[in-house]
């Protein structure tokens, strides 16, 4: 008898539908409510249609034929009523502003000549003789927890023994790198030289004269009526500043292209001193750069990649801690160099949390904008005990390209924004492959996207970098279609090899041979 209850109890529960309760995955329910919440104009609209589409079935052709003579002998109110219509969508047409595409971008791809790996480097430092023990086994600690790979790349300048940066090995430097990507960039679209009406240059460190903007225009033989602009000095966000500032030229000038070229200087900034805060840079900062392709063309709708949706900027510049967390200056020897402040993480943050609260009602899902808003009244008004509800920007974006400024900048935003760790791949893998290439890093990392064919259409990317002064900046694209990984990537012949497992900042493979 114990044994047919056992048997029939067990039966009556297969037939029974699951816990649900004790099943379901949270986020699942929460994908559910923003579904909902999202489609709730379109739901509440159909049955309204269909009461519409129900009383016009009913209605009488005659009624019908008495509002047309109405309407026929009442001329002035037809009139007035297609005035204000016209007038009505000439304005909105006007104030819309003229949609700016991504054509394409390249990324310059330095020889393997190049390549400085941590023996080598430290071996430079120490034969350079301007390091003390202390600066080196500094340097040494840093470069091993940094995530950056054996296969980053420094200048020409910096292979020798000893160093030679010199104004014209900078020079040397600032034209491989742009005209390299830049070269691949006019391959690759089909754009000759003299089509394009606008050019924006960002470098923060080295700012010769003439601009690198004006080496652009006589190297490629730019147009006379040009606009070119020179950026210097604003850290590594400035690359999204030069797409913004491009952005509102493109508004102005009709049916034409605009360049941005994103880079940094290493050559005349390499600092030769023993100040601890002013080496992080050394170990951190490598050789790249990027050139985009803008275009305000309708034309080009068809063959662009994406399409720019926001950018939303920040600066903190009126704080004077923030204003010096990231400072060129002088050490006590007189060796420049550029400081990073112990409160840099701190002040990142604060631009962060101002910088995401303006983006959010731009780009987050109305379910998450009720559920902030909830949270917020609960707390502001009825003093309800409860966290504060941290808006999920996965609903937002598919992909996520933060600024490779080092492994503590991506894991503190991996944190603060509940990302998973495919969200922050891209960045770990270009910090580790390419180093910190400043403003161009975040073109680093959608190749990188591109290349492991992870890029759909419809797909929204979020572009997000800190720099000095203190500057937050976002952009936010658009995928136009499906985009691969354009012939030349810089991931081209390497991406197999990737993602590798990193550990505390360091590589597995690297790791094992510290061990041995």
């Amino acid at each position: 008898m114990m044994g047919s209850e056992t048997v029939e109890g067990s039966r009556g529960q297969s037939r029974r539908l699951p816990d649900f309760l004790q099943s379901v995955n949270l986020k699942y329910v929460k994908l559910g409510y923003h579904y909902l919440i999202t489609h709730l104009l379109t739901l509440l609209l159909i049955p309204l249609m269909v009461v519409i589409l129900v009383e016009a079935g009913r209605t009488d052709p005659n009624d019908i034929r008495q509002l047309w003579l109405q309407l026929k002998y009442n001329l002035v109110s037809v009139l007035v009523f297609s005035a204000v219509l016209v007038f009505g969508s000439t304005v909105y047409i006007m104030k819309r502003g003229r949609p700016v595409y991504l054509v394409d971008y390249a990324c310059y791809r330095p020889p393997d000549r190049l390549q400085a790996r941590f023996t080598q480097f430290m071996e430079h430092s120490r034969l350079c003789g301007n390091f003390n023990e202390s600066a080196l086994e500094f340097q040494q600690k840093i470069l091993e927890r940094s995530g950056l790979g054996e296969e980053t790349y420094v200048p020409d300048a910096m292979h020798y023994l000893p160093p030679r940066p010199s104004m014209a090995a900078a020079r040397a430097e600032a034209e491989q790198v742009m005209f390299g990507a830049i070269d691949k960039l006019f391959r690759s679209t089909g754009v000759k030289p003299k089509d394009v009406g606008v050019l924006v240059v960002n470098c923060s460190l080295f700012n010769p004269t003439p601009s690198l903007s004006a080496m652009i225009v006589n190297r490629y033989k730019l147009r006379g009526n040009i606009r070119s602009f020179n950026l210097g000095g604003m850290g590594c966000s400035a690359g999204v500043i030069a797409i913004d500032l491009a952005r509102d030229l493109l508004q102005v000038h009709r049916n034409t292209y605009a360049v941005v070229v994103s880079t940094e200087n290493i050559t005349q900034n390499w600092y030769f001193g023993n100040r601890k805060s002013m080496l992080i840079p050394n170990c951190l900062f490598r050789l790249g750069g990027s050139a985009v392709l803008l275009s305000n063309r309708y034309a080009d709708r068809h063959r662009a990649k994406y399409r720019l949706i926001h950018i939303v900027r920040t600066h903190r510049g009126a704080d004077d801690k923030a204003f010096r967390c990231v400072y060129q200056e002088q050490d006590d020897n007189g060796k420049i160099g550029v400081s990073l402040s112990k409160d840099l993480m701190a002040i990142a943050g604060d631009a962060l949390k101002i910088n995401i609260t303006t983006l959010a009602p731009l780009v987050l899902p109305i379910s998450e904008q009720l559920l902030f808003f909830a949270t917020l009244v609960a707390k502001k008004l009825f003093n309800a005990k409860c966290k504060p509800y941290i808006p999920d920007f996965k609903l937002a974006f598919e992909h996520f390209c933060i600024h490779a400024g080092g492994r503590a900048v991506i894991d503190e935003l991996e944190k603060n924004l509940q990302l998973q760790p495919i969200h922050v791949e891209a960045s770990r893998m270009t910090l580790h492959r390419f180093g910190n290439t400043s403003s161009s890093s975040i073109w680093y990392e959608l190749a990188y996207i591109e290349a492991k064919g992870r890029m759909s259409r419809g797909h929204r990317v979020w572009q997000i970098a800190f720099g000095s002064g203190f500057k937050c900046n976002s952009a936010v694209w658009q995928a136009l279609r499906s985009v691969k990984q354009s012939p030349g990537g810089p991931w081209e012949d390497c991406i197999d090899r990737y993602p590798v497992e990193i550990h505390d900042g360091i590589p597995v493979s690297q790791n094992q041979e510290l061990q041995q």
